[in-house]
């Protein structure tokens, strides 16, 4: 009976490589093209919206409200396994009970039905965060998950052992490559529309041990931050939320092309109350950072890859506006903070081309870099791009951007091709640059694709994949992944 009512709209959000899949399966074996360097021993987790329910009302936001899934492509010996399942939000199991929707629009309470009240929103589906032996999945609307590494059993919603008071947690954690510590935020921390901020440190056993809340300039989608070795940074930018619009059953983001964007910057270890505000330019958005880092001379660079609009579709039809992409202004800006002088400004320059979903190693997380990755869109490509995932349109390129002078490197997948977010896997051998795994999609038909997982040479990314790994079933888009290595998977068992 379910199955018979899993009819979803005939829209850019249910079709194509986006089409709902809402099955949990393993696979074991999979065929590898190629050989996968021993070194690589481990998991790579992946989250996947993947609605189990057709909405009951129409909802452009729906695209990022799907309920979550975890997927662990388990890789050892050279051989790969692969597994999926829901994660038991109480939202999900709630559907699950009903056979149907319950929840409306997409952040949204005041559009849910009656029988969905008091039952907790977040659908897991945005990362999949490992710190001190445990799997949260996490979404930045309310707390995350925790996932059993080996089953993919969800254990329950985290709150660090009730010490949590934060009604959210980022989907976009820092850990400290030196002291292992996990930095990391909640916005709307007191509730929907609220200005609250709760900053968090737990330590490298997975303690809390800090929660300090302060006040943002306004309610605006925080979707990421960055830490320095000596300083947090927050930015803000103007999407923003408003309590009357969320009560009259609108939508919960609507980006303002007419208001200021900041940083706040604060000392990692210090109060709120030290916190200062620094002005960026108007109506920027950005959802992911690169890095950020402190120079000899003292002044923090921020890494961001942004744009003079919110590129999300349907927060821009929300907002009256209809920016294409190639007309949003894209670029990997770095904007530098001078924290000895009086001023509040940014200075912005610009560091690379259009793209998003960047990546460093772990090891320069708030360090002085010389190279990281990020997705882009060719614009030689023949052809349309693959149609799928939040902004409509699947990437087609990986770049390696290299910070000390020399040429960035490019792979250009061919027409019809998309890749996801690698991970980042690291070599024992310093000399050694490490591995890339990701996911990428070839579109074989109107409705048809194919899967398979990628593993290239972090420093040579332009001479393809050393091995391919066939994945004989729809996958779904995913969002962000997560490498853990077998040893640490070993230690935490």
């Amino acid at each position: 009976m379910i199955d018979a009512m899993r009819v979803f709209p005939d829209t850019p959000e249910f079709t194509g490589l986006n089409t709902p899949i809402g099955d949990e399966y393993e696979l074991e074996r999979l065929p590898v093209e190629g050989r996968i360097p021993a070194e690589i021993e481990g998991t790579f987790f992946r989250a996947i919206p993947d609605p189990a329910f057709p909405p009951y009302m129409e909802d452009g936001g729906a695209v990022i409200s799907g309920d979550g899934m975890v997927s662990a492509l388990r890789v050892a010996r050279g051989e790969v396994n692969f597994a999926i399942r829901y994660v038991a939000t109480e939202r999900h199991k709630a559907e699950v009970a009903a056979g149907h929707a319950l929840f409306g629009k997409y952040r949204n309470p005041y559009t849910d039905k009656p029988e969905a009240k008091g039952i907790d929103r977040t659908v897991a589906n945005t990362t999949p965060v490992w710190h001190a032996g445990r799997l949260l999945m996490t979404k930045e609307d309310g707390r995350p998950y925790r996932v059993d590494p080996r089953t993919l059993a969800t254990l329950g919603r985290y709150d660090f052992g009730g010490r949590l008071k934060s009604a959210t947690v980022t989907a976009h954690v820092r850990i400290d490559p030196a002291t292992h510590e996990l930095f990391f935020f909640g916005y709307e921390a007191g509730g929907l529309a609220s200005t609250k901020v709760a900053y968090c440190l737990a330590d490298r056993r997975g303690e809390l041990a800090r929660e300090q809340w302060f006040d943002a300039p306004y309610c605006a989608m925080m979707h990421d931050f960055a830490i320095t070795e000596h300083y947090v940074l927050f930015p803000i930018y103007p999407t923003t939320c408003d309590l009357a619009r969320l009560e009259a059953g609108g939508d919960h983001w609507v980006h303002e092309l007419g208001r200021d964007s900041f940083v706040g910057v604060m000392p990692r270890y210090g109060a709120v109350s030290e916190m200062r505000w620094f002005r960026g330019p108007k109506g920027v958005s950005c959802y992911h950072m690169m890095n950020a880092f402190e120079d000899s001379a003292g002044r923090i660079h921020l890494d961001q890859c942004l744009s003079n609009v919110n590129a999300f579709p349907f927060i821009q039809r929300a907002s009256g506006l209809n920016v294409p992409p190639g007309e949003n202004g894209a670029r990997l800006a770095r904007w530098t903070i001078e924290l000895r002088g009086g001023g509040d400004a940014v200075t912005e320059g610009v560091i690379g081309p259009p793209g998003d979903l960047p990546m460093i190693p772990a090891a320069s997380q708030g360090r002085p870099y010389s190279h990281g990755w990020m997705l882009s869109m060719n614009p030689q490509m023949q052809g349309p791009p693959v149609l799928g995932g939040p902004v409509g349109a699947m990437f087609n390129t990986l770049l390696r951007l290299d910070f000390t002078g020399k040429p960035p490197q490019e792979l250009a997948l061919p027409s019809g091709h998309a890749i996801s977010e690698p991970v980042h896997v690291p070599s024992a051998n310093g000399a050694h640059e490490g591995w890339l795994l990701t996911i990428i999609d070839q579109q074989t038909g109107p409705s048809d694709f194919v899967h398979s997982l990628w593993v290239l040479q972090a420093a040579d990314v332009a001479a393809g994949p050393i091995a391919r790994v066939h994945i004989p079933h729809r996958l779904r888009p995913q969002v962000h992944g997560w490498w853990v290595s077998a040893a640490e998977l070993d230690a935490a068992a």
